[in-house]
């Protein structure tokens, strides 16, 4: 992209600075708002009616605590995720690049099939038609002369338009929102596989890192930046844990007054049950935008993740993005289906490269300030990605299980 350099650069305008951190934010929180993150926020609202909201709130903790830490280190330093791998073990930052973009091909698959949807559900579109024209808008925004300037606008808009139309939803399916606040607390069930599936969908594989990556490219880095980009990293999820609510209340007005979603969309129906026709037309609007804005996060982060490997491919960035949207489209169209084996190796990569990755940070910040320009990472910070990190170790362990059974 044009504005992109890993190298250390004078201060930026403010405005210029401002809309670069506005973007990464947009950039981390809508790559995570995609067609699956819809998909289990209704599933799992109608299975645990209000006491889902303990589980989105405990997941909200948890990934704070992760994107702390990862924008920090990753933003003091200057540096992406796999070449600090490269530097703590020779070779385990390509092996990490490895992992994501396979894994976020394969999810893009998935990206490119919601935009289809979405178009679909709102014109009526072949589904087909609709995935090849949305892969078509998702390259234009990188063959654009400012390619990173447009990507940043793109993300807010189409972000700030899906929270602000679901809570027009979400007021008008009338959700009860005095017992969601209380099982916030004090919830009737506490579902634990609920909590991991939502950690994983909001910071699990290239999602982890697509806000921070943006930051290094933006050349807003440095000690000095710590405190704007530790805010960002934080609202980021707020974001994300924003939509997540705004859906869940959304769903929860419906299915509380005694709805089944038994359709082979959920969401939709929800969303019909809420507002009617406008409610699916409206579903078809933010399926849309969660899903282009997921397109273009995972192409824009799994290709940063090879381009500083060698100078020849940061100089084709763009080149490699457009292909990386273009064979996404590719496989869709010639599948008939979703390639569901390949989702489920996917996802289960992505369970592992999160605690590796993060792993890798937590150790450039505990033993390598050399790394970091001198700065000293806060004791309590350290503590705090521990604790999260042996939570994500786990969920690595746990993907183990969706390996092994594609092997039975």
């Amino acid at each position: 992209m044009a504005d992109q350099s890993t190298a250390r650069r004078p201060a930026r305008p403010s405005a210029a600075r401002r809309g670069s951190l506005l973007g990464a934010v947009f950039l981390m929180a809508t790559s995570a708002i995609g067609p699956g993150f819809m998909t289990q926020t209704t599933q799992f609202t109608a299975k645990l009616g209000a006491a889902f909201a303990f589980a989105i709130v405990v997941s909200i903790l948890v990934d704070v605590a992760v994107q702390l830490n990862v924008w920090r280190v990753i933003g003091v330093s200057g540096m992406r995720a796999q070449d600090l791998g490269n530097r703590v073990v020779p070779g385990l930052g390509y092996a990490m690049a490895a992992l994501v973009v396979f894994g976020g091909l394969v999810f893009n698959v998935g990206n490119v099939a919601g935009t289809s949807l979405g178009l679909d559900a709102l014109f009526g579109l072949d589904v087909k038609i609709g995935g090849a024209v949305s892969a078509l808008v998702a390259i234009a925004i990188f063959l654009s002369k400012r390619a990173g300037v447009a990507m940043d606008r793109i993300v807010v808009v189409l972000g700030v338009l899906m929270i602000a139309l679901t809570a027009f939803v979400a007021v008008s399916s009338g959700p009860p929102v005095g017992d969601a606040l209380r099982q916030t607390v004090l919830p009737d069930r506490i579902d634990l596989l609920s909590v991991i599936t939502l950690i994983g969908g909001t910071v699990g594989g290239y999602i982890t890192y697509a806000g921070a990556h943006r930051l290094v490219d933006a050349g807003v880095t440095g000690p000095e930046q710590v405190v704007a980009v530790s805010r960002s990293s934080v609202t980021s999820i707020l974001v994300t844990g924003l939509m997540r609510v705004l859906l869940f209340l959304a769903v929860l007005g419906v299915v509380s007054g005694g709805v089944a979603l038994t359709g082979a969309n959920p969401t939709a129906d929800a969303f019909g049950h809420a507002a009617g026709e406008l409610g699916l037309r409206l579903f078809g609007v933010i399926l849309w935008a969660a899903s282009i804005t997921s397109v273009v996060g995972a192409a824009y982060t799994s290709v940063s993740f090879l381009v500083s490997f060698s100078p020849r491919l940061e100089r084709a960035r763009n080149w490699l993005v457009v292909a990386f949207v273009a064979l996404s489209a590719l496989v869709f169209l010639l599948l008939d289906q979703a390639p569901t084996t390949l989702l489920v190796l996917a996802g289960a990569l992505n369970g592992l490269i999160l605690p590796v990755g993060f792993g890798v940070l937590m150790w450039v910040a505990a033993r390598r300030r050399d790394l970091l320009g001198g700065y000293r990472y806060p004791r309590w910070l350290l503590v705090v990605g521990l604790l999260a990190w042996l939570l994500t170790l786990y969920l690595g362990i746990s993907s183990l299980t969706g390996i092994a059974a594609l092997w039975k």
